[in-house]
């Protein structure tokens, strides 16, 4: 299994979901986030002040899914998640041992 994490534009959450739901993934996690990468930040300015803002507000978003899937699953988010700006994103990839549902005792596949 395959735990994909991606790092994306807010605006993007709505596209990437529904092809991810299209290709068959059954859950995800999706959390406000702020950092920054190349673009270090960006000015804003606000009533006649500027503002050095340094982090830049993204979503992280994280699916499980099984091994066969995972290269669908970034060619999916990859498709649906890209502007072509700086600052589209990062994804994620790190292997997953074992995966228990808690309610059940559900492990392996069977609990994603």
């Amino acid at each position: 299994m395959k735990k994909i994490e991606a790092i994306i534009k807010p605006y993007k959450v709505d596209d990437v979901k529904k092809g991810l739901n299209a290709l068959g993934v059954q859950g995800m996690t999706v959390t406000d986030v702020k950092g920054f990468g190349r673009q270090k930040g960006h000015i804003e300015f606000y009533r006649g002040a500027e503002y050095d803002i340094n982090f830049v507000q993204k979503v992280k978003i994280e699916i499980v899914v099984s091994d066969s899937m995972a290269d669908s699953a970034i060619a999916v988010i990859q498709e649906k998640a890209k502007t072509g700006e700086i600052g589209d994103g990062k994804i994620f990839v790190y292997h997953v041992d074992d995966v228990i549902r808690i309610r059940t005792g559900e492990r392996g596949e069977a609990a994603v």
